[in-house]
């Protein structure tokens, strides 16, 4: 029995940081190979859930996660609900029992520093990477913690934000970004109709085929267990300033500005400056933090906590992801 509760004891690991003087991420590690990562976890939950509420993020290093079966495991032991991923907008595929592919984004483009599904109703509060196949060369994910994120932003811009929360538009069906039927997971309108209502978002068909979406959500939200308030949107990601130049231009003029795929405005529907959304994308830049993949690393974020995004990459790449812990909160 010793040997049992050694085997999943804290005095199995190694706890540190991986990098000197950052919070983000806590790094554990095994002592011996025969450390169980899932049952480990379960067995210390308690204090996993306070590591992690502190930091943010912790990466489980050196336990081998390295197969959609491993990651199934240790998400069935850990997580009493699996959130299914729906109001998608980054390409994936279902490699298992709700365990995805990362991002089935093209390799050459950067995902920029988002809290994944903050512009839905319900969101995961946790959420969990595996590393299947980093790749060579690039191919991080890097994480910032949106508390400090909120901290630097410029009060009098958290303040408009505050009082007006931000807007999402999204188009589907002009042949730019993905179909309504395979975000809503449904090829029924009435379907989606309904999913809306329920979910704060309003609909607009502008043909048989052709959708537009209008949701407004709070961009400060308070962690639901700590109290603390963070910058909690996607409203710097989705912005029409984060496309490139010339990509905007183009779109711009192809389809008009509120024909774009996404497009995100203050909560009354007002334009957000250019300048304010760059602010906020320094703010951003300034708490991001990039460390390489190895091969069988499990990363756990706190998805209200901690952003994350992905890096260019040359090679292949699997990386899997899962969410869980649905949480929701509609007011604005």
């Amino acid at each position: 029995m010793k040997n049992v509760q050694d085997r999943h004891g804290f005095n199995s690991v190694k706890i540190e940081q991986l990098t000197e003087g950052t919070l983000l991420p806590l790094l554990i590690t095994p002592k011996s190979p025969n450390v169980d990562i899932s049952i480990f976890v379960k067995k210390n939950e308690e204090i996993i859930n306070s590591y992690l509420l502190k930091h943010g993020g912790i990466l489980f290093r050196g336990f081998n996660v390295d197969s959609k079966e491993k990651l199934n495991r240790f998400v069935d032991i850990n997580c009493s609900e699996i959130l299914k991923y729906n109001e998608s907008s980054s390409p994936r595929t279902e490699v298992g029992n709700k365990v995805y592919t990362s991002t089935d984004f093209p390799n050459d483009q950067i995902i920029l520093q988002h809290n994944e599904l903050s512009y839905s109703a319900n969101w995961p509060m946790r959420i969990w990477f595996c590393s299947v196949n980093p790749s060579e060369n690039g191919g991080e994910t890097p994480i910032s913690d949106v508390r400090q994120i909120y901290k630097k932003i410029d009060p009098k811009i958290c303040e408009t934000f505050s009082e007006k929360g931000w807007m999402l538009v999204r188009n589907y069906g002009d042949g730019f970004g993905l179909p309504w039927q395979q975000v809503f997971n449904t090829e029924n309108r009435e379907e989606v109709e309904k999913y809306c209502e329920s979910n704060g978002i309003q609909v607009e068909w502008k043909d048989e085929n052709r959708l537009r979406t209008r949701q407004i959500r709070k961009a400060i939200q308070d962690h639901p267990i700590s109290g603390e308030s963070v910058w909690f949107n996607h409203a710097t990601f989705w912005h029409e300033s984060s496309l490139s130049a010339d990509v905007r231009e183009m779109l711009i003029s192809l389809l008009g500005r509120e024909g774009l795929p996404y497009n995100t405005y203050y909560g009354d529907g007002s334009p957000i400056e250019d300048s304010v959304i760059e602010a906020i994308r320094k703010a951003y830049d300034s708490e991001t933090i990039t460390f390489p993949w190895q091969k069988g690393d499990l990363l756990m974020l706190d998805n209200m906590l901690v952003a994350h995004g992905r890096n260019s990459y040359t090679g292949s790449r699997e990386i899997l992801v899962s969410m869980g812990e649905p949480y929701s909160n509609l007011k604005l």
